[in-house]
């Protein structure tokens, strides 16, 4: 069966749920050390603004998770002690339920998407991630408003944040498209983005990289108070 990757991104309110996510980090890890039908998990941090800064945001955090099937990724984030536990203390709680369909690239050394390539309508998504060498980290940072300002105007990106595992360092950027055609001619023009990729692949910014797509599969929760992918519906 194809493999299913779920995005919960979980958002926190009051300054107790905040210090309590922020001890989760730690004592999560343990949870699904003992839960075999994660493949992968990556738990994360967020940046503030379009969430493409290297400022935290404390208040949103995020569990990347890899399961062998759509069926497992739905019945673990449902019934899971440690998403039940987060979506507990979470103000708003929201999750994608996606198929890899191309993935380039390592992540910690292991490739970690199982992509199988699919036809069909419907919004997509696409992640990249990467670990920045601290001697190009500043001019890393230096290219990134530029990037998210882009993100925050297009009018076709569906959704758009980024999180990370290490402040500055290790980032992964997370966007929805409605079709490949409009991915497409954010990733490739010769905007801030288009020349931001010439730049790393020039100048050897990162000492790894993992660009990957994703077919949207379902989704579960809300963000914002609303369905983010509402308008593709509309589309459709």
């Amino acid at each position: 069966m194809p493999q299913c990757v779920s995005l919960s991104l979980f958002r926190f309110g009051p300054a107790s749920a905040r210090l309590w996510v922020l001890g989760q980090m730690a004592l999560a890890r343990l949870d699904f050390a003992r839960m075999p039908e994660a493949e992968f998990v990556k738990l994360c941090g967020s940046g503030t603004g379009e969430g493409f800064t290297p400022r935290p945001n404390t208040a949103v955090w995020a569990i990347l998770a890899g399961w062998a099937d759509e069926a497992t990724a739905r019945r673990m984030t449902a019934h899971a002690p440690v998403f039940r536990r987060w979506r507990d203390h979470a103000a708003e709680a929201w999750t994608l339920y996606l198929a890899p369909v191309s993935a380039r690239g390592r992540w910690a050394g292991r490739e970690p998407f199982r992509a199988e390539p699919a036809e069909g309508e419907g919004p997509l998504a696409v992640l990249t991630r990467a670990s920045v060498r601290p001697s190009k980290a500043l001019r890393f940072w230096g290219r990134v408003p530029d990037i998210s300002g882009v993100i925050g105007s297009d009018p076709h990106v569906l959704f758009k944040i980024g999180i990370g595992e290490v402040p500055l360092l290790h980032q992964v950027t997370f966007s929805v498209w409605p079709d490949a055609a409009a991915m497409a001619r954010f990733a490739r023009g010769d905007g801030p983005h288009g020349r931001a990729i010439r730049a790393v692949r020039e100048g050897g910014w990162f000492s790894e990289e993992l660009y990957a797509r994703f077919r949207v599969l379902g989704q579960a929760g809300t963000w914002g108070g609303q369905d983010p992918l509402d308008s593709a519906k509309d589309a459709a």
